[in-house]
């Protein structure tokens, strides 16, 4: 299949980004969405090509290029040894190790098996794929037991249910939020500007654990009601992978630093950031 590449568009690149290196690409999934477009909108207003991985041939074409992506983590692992590619994620068991302050919940790392064996409602979750529906279940045995990427070693994060009224994603680069979104309110889809709170929480947080984090990172953060307690505490939904997160309602120009950041040329790792490289074996 072909590779089709956006040409750059004219216009004066953002104040203070140095010049793209001109074999520099954005590879992104064919899966369009929203999120993919504005990405490449982006990438092309500072005169970064883009490519459409269109099949094997793409990957043969791009190869010995410095390439960045975005897309699906399954598409990840077939193309990052190919093009060299450092793939950055959190650690699976970031959230549980989380200090309760921030969390304001009870969270575990376990494995599917165990919480088959739950007997009291629970919200289970995969800690970075969707290999399973991420829900409230009522117990273990509502869990899927079958599909793909699901058996019993399969890792999930269970925790105690709580109630978001409302959820923000922020782009984090180097410790700095760079941008970030509304996405939800009680669960329900509502993009909107982000609010001075949520970027105040956020830099509490880095401040405390930013050395546990990636370089380059998407936190959900978000208030969580409580029928006992009127105050408004905040807390970690989760953290993302920015190669893999919509932006919402966030400046797509800065988004795109930090997917950039995230997903790149395995020969610019920091050393910081080897330690976080996603294992695509």
């Amino acid at each position: 299949m072909s590779t089709t590449v956006r040409k750059p568009t004219t216009g004066a690149p953002a104040a203070a980004r140095p010049a793209p290196e001109p074999d520099r690409v954005l590879l992104v999934s064919a899966q369009q969405t929203s999120t993919t477009t504005l990405l490449a909108e982006a990438a092309a207003r500072r005169g970064l090509a883009t490519a459409v991985l269109g099949g094997p041939g793409t990957v043969e074409r791009l190869a010995g290029r410095p390439v960045h992506w975005y897309g699906g983590p399954l598409t990840a692992a077939r193309i990052a040894g190919p093009l060299g590619l450092a793939l950055l994620e959190p650690d699976d068991d970031w959230l549980a190790r989380l200090p309760r302050e921030f969390t304001r919940r009870r969270i575990e790392l376990t494995t599917l098996a165990e919480a088959w064996t739950l007997r009291h409602p629970a919200f289970v979750k995969p800690p970075a794929d969707k290999s399973l529906p991420p829900a409230v279940y009522p117990d273990g045995t509502r869990l899927p037991r079958t599909g793909e990427r699901i058996g019993p070693d399969t890792p999930v994060l269970v925790s105690e249910p709580v109630t978001f009224t409302a959820e923000y994603r922020l782009f984090v680069r180097d410790g700095d939020v760079l941008t970030g979104s509304r996405y939800a309110r009680f669960g329900r889809l509502d993009p909107a500007p982000l609010t001075a709170d949520a970027t105040a929480f956020a830099r509490r947080l880095l401040t405390a654990v930013g050395d546990t984090l990636p370089s380059a990172v998407a936190l959900d953060v978000g208030p969580i009601a409580d029928p006992y307690d009127p105050a408004e505490h905040w807390a970690v939904v989760e953290a993302n992978l920015p190669w893999f997160a919509h932006c919402y309602a966030a400046d797509p120009d800065r988004v795109l630093d930090v997917v950039l950041g995230s997903a790149g040329p395995a020969a610019e790792l920091a050393t910081a950031d080897r330690r976080f490289v996603r294992s695509t074996a």
